[in-house]
This record gives C-alpha cells, sequence and structure tokens, in this order.
C-alpha cells in the first residue's frame, strides 16, 4: 500500500506545481457570454473577441488574410517605412524574436510552423508595394514568416483601434488619424489577443517570447482528449482495485494459516 500511495502522493505534489508554474496568457475583450443547458446542467461559455479578417497586400505583392494564417500564432505591429523614431528600433527587435523562435523538431531552423509576424503600414500612401520591398531587403526579413502589409487605410485603421484596440491600450499615445504605437499585439489561432508587449523593452520581448512558446503548447477547446480531467479518477480506481486484490490476499493467507494451525 505505501508503495501504491507514494506515487499517487508525488503526482499530485508534481501537478499541483507544474499547475501554478503553467500560466497561460490571458484573453482580451470579451464579445458576448452564452448560457446553456446541457444534462440539466447550465454552462457559461465566454466568447471573447475575434479579430475580424483582412484583405491586403504583403511585400512581394501577393493579397494576403487571415485565412492565410490558419493554425498560425501572430505577432503584430504598426509602423510605416519613413518613420524617423521607433519603427526601426521596433523592427530590429521584432527580427531578432523571429529569429528566436525555432523549429523544435530541426535543429538550426528558424522557420517554425506555428508563428507568423505581421507589421501594417500606417502610411500605405506612401509604403507601396517596392518601398515594403525595399524596407524587407534592409532587414533580411523572411517571407514566409515575415509580411509587411498595405492596402485600404481605413482597413488597416479598423484594424489597429477598433480589433486590436491599441488606442485603448495606448489611451492618448495614439492618435487616431495616426495609429502609431510601440506595441507589438499577440494573436492565439483563434484570432483572439493574448497579450501587448513594447517593443522597445527587452523585459517585455522576454515575456512577449515565453508566452508565445505557452500558446504554441495550448490545446484546442475542441480537441479535447477522452481522457482530460479523467487521470486523478484512474489512478484513484488503480489503486483500489490494488488495494482490495492487497486486502483479499492477506485474508485468504491468514485464514489458510488459520486453517493449518487447527
Amino acid at each position: 500500500m505505501i508503495a501504491l500511495l507514494l506515487p499517487l502522493v508525488g503526482y499530485f505534489i508534481m501537478k499541483r506545481f507544474s499547475d501554478e508554474a503553467t500560466v497561460m496568457p490571458p484573453h482580451y475583450y470579451v464579445d458576448s457570454v452564452a448560457v446553456t443547458t446541457r444534462n440539466g446542467k447550465q454552462y457559461t461559455d465566454t466568447i471573447w473577441h475575434r479579430i475580424h479578417n483582412f484583405s491586403l497586400t504583403n511585400q512581394l505583392g501577393n493579397k494576403v488574410s487571415w485565412d492565410s494564417l490558419k493554425g498560425k500564432i501572430v505577432v503584430a505591429d504598426f509602423f510605416f517605412t519613413h518613420c524617423p523614431t521607433i519603427c526601426v528600433p521596433m523592427a530590429k527587435n521584432m527580427k531578432r524574436l523571429q529569429e528566436s523562435i525555432t523549429n523544435a523538431q530541426k535543429t538550426g531552423d528558424t522557420t517554425n510552423p506555428y508563428v507568423h509576424f505581421l507589421s501594417f503600414s500606417i502610411d500605405p500612401g506612401r509604403d507601396s508595394v517596392p518601398r515594403l520591398k525595399y524596407w524587407a531587403d534592409r532587414f533580411q526579413i523572411n517571407p514566409e514568416k515575415w509580411w509587411l502589409l498595405t492596402g485600404d487605410k481605413k482597413e488597416i485603421y479598423d484594424l489597429a483601434l477598433n480589433e486590436m484596440k491599441l488606442g485603448m491600450i495606448d489611451g492618448d499615445g495614439v492618435d487616431t488619424n495616426y495609429a502609431h504605437s510601440d506595441k507589438f499585439v499577440l494573436i492565439d489561432k483563434n484570432r483572439v489577443i493574448r497579450g501587448y508587449y513594447s517593443g522597445l523593452d527587452s523585459m517585455d520581448l522576454a515575456e512577449l517570447s515565453k508566452d508565445i512558446v505557452w500558446l504554441t503548447m495550448e490545446k484546442s477547446a475542441k480537441s479535447k482528449s477522452r481522457l482530460t480531467g479523467q487521470l486523478q479518477m484512474i489512478i484513484v480506481s488503480l489503486l483500489l482495485v490494488v488495494g482490495g486484490a492487497a486486502a483479499f490476499l492477506y485474508f485468504f493467507k491468514k485464514k489458510a494459516k488459520q486453517g493449518t494451525s487447527a
């Protein structure tokens, strides 16, 4: 019994510390709350704000959208190529971040299949495709993993202010006529915002790198295993079965010994 109890106690101790250490990035902005009844029980499901689709052009001249990024975790920011202040250091930091997110299955491969980077131009009138290509060449940007995007100005500003809520995060720091922000926005596979980080702060960038790793391990709520939440019950049931068998053998041997003595 002691031999069985020790692994069980060890499991629960490790699980507790593991749960405390695994802190997934939070969700942002509730769209609605749905209340449903299943099997006589009432459940409350939170519907998180999901960023609307877009149709823009990248530095290769290709039309792209969120549909081109299914299953991807996205890091997004807003910039313009004539920026005299923060855009250059932000691009350099984005480049370092992109190169640090490696493919765990291939040593030295920096093309992680689960993460994509987006930089939206807030000056699409001047940031044409050739201009974006110039910026991409300047920073040696890999178009397979990082898109510089231009297109309809209203659509881009709607993404910045109404979908990614940069006006709410930066407050007075964002001019609604010129959505310039130093924030990197972390977006999960479901197009839900999971964090904001200063693209100029090394501590924030380290936190962002860690949160990207957590999101790559996050499972979809729709793809739960049949054994999800059942492991403890299985272990306890196994313990009871083995304990019962041990008790049966003990009493059987004790009775047999008494019979021999008689």
